[in-house]
């Protein structure tokens, strides 16, 4: 019969999702302030931003090897947030690039 429409079916119901135990975080993920090997490259760039004339960001550049963004990144990601470092950066009259340092505990 060419008039005749077939019932539509009812879509599938997805399968139930099966609960898996929570894992406990490690003691590594919890602890909030960790100390760099000292002979890392997030070592090394704490030991550039120490000085007190501060260092640019190609000086960081050569020292770990990274590209610019690399560095930027570890200085935003590791040493502000979770080392809990405070940055300061400035670029003085005549200077063609930025300097970096950490700034002095008040």
């Amino acid at each position: 019969m060419p008039g005749k429409k077939t019932p539509k079916k009812a879509p599938a119901k997805p399968a139930a999702r099966v609960k898996r135990p929570t894992r406990k975080a490690s003691p590594r993920a919890t602890a909030t302030k960790r100390n760099p090997a000292a002979d890392s490259k997030q070592a090394k760039l704490i030991t550039l931003l120490r000085s007190a004339k501060g260092v640019t960001i190609e000086q960081m550049m050569q020292a770990t090897g990274w590209q610019a963004h690399s560095v930027r990144g570890a200085m935003s990601g590791v040493l502000k947030k979770r080392l809990g470092l405070s940055i300061e950066s400035g670029k003085p009259d005549g200077a063609k690039a930025r300097l970096y340092r950490i700034a002095a505990a008040t």
